[in-house]
């Protein structure tokens, strides 16, 4: 990718935009449920192998749900460590030739433009990565945005929504499965440690926890 190219991400002028009802919610913030699935637990060494976006959006009545789905096989970086039990863990084959993955530095290409095109949609500044246990994904996706050598991106660069510590305060739960369960709302462990089944039981209880939140 040119470096013209990184840079058209953001080289409109900014559109002003009245704020819609999300907006308003998080306070000029829009939350994007992210998961990813690496090679091993060190972003600076180990690879992204899949990222899940889930965006939101809020009805006329003030409550938050799942919208759009975004999904990416990624090829580890040249040089990641690669850690076998991590890959025992999510069952993922990074060579495995169905996997049709593509560079980290395209997949976050995409994903920071579909951002960006949501945050003008919504009138938000910026978007705030929603996550389970967020600081692990929000520091894999920073490291690949050091490698990429992307200058600016979308996302919020140090504040992260946590619904480990959400569901914590809410269901005094703090792992997924059962914060879920304890809403009602179910998890099957058979198709854990996929990006995209992970950031939708994300995306689900955090939609639970701020709607239930927002009826206090």
């Amino acid at each position: 990718m040119s470096r013209n190219q990184k840079k058209k991400i953001w080289s409109l002028k900014p559109i002003h935009i009245k704020k819609t009802a999300i907006a308003q919610r998080f306070r000029g913030l829009l939350p994007v449920v992210i998961d990813v699935e690496t090679t091993g637990l060190q972003p600076a060494t180990d690879g992204l192998l899949e990222i899940a976006a889930i965006f939101l959006w809020m009805d006329g009545s003030g409550r938050l749900h799942q919208g759009e789905k975004l999904f990416w096989a990624v090829e580890p970086f040249q040089g990641a460590r690669v850690d076998p039990e991590a890959l025992e863990v999510t069952g993922i084959d990074p060579g495995h030739p169905l996997r049709y993955a593509i560079p980290e530095q395209q997949a976050l290409h995409q994903l920071f433009c579909r951002v960006k095109q949501a945050l003008e949609k919504t009138g938000c500044d910026r978007a705030v990565l929603v996550g389970h246990n967020a600081w692990f994904d929000l520091m894999f996706l920073q490291a690949a945005v050091k490698r990429g050598g992307f200058k600016r991106v979308p996302f919020h660069s140090f504040t992260s929504f946590d619904t480990a510590s959400l569901a914590a305060v809410a269901l005094g739960e703090t792992v997924l499965a059962k914060s879920l369960r304890k809403a009602k709302l179910g998890f099957d462990t058979r198709e854990a440690h996929s990006a995209l089944y992970d950031a939708s039981k994300t995306a689900e209880l955090f939609c639970y926890i701020v709607n239930k939140a927002d009826m206090v």
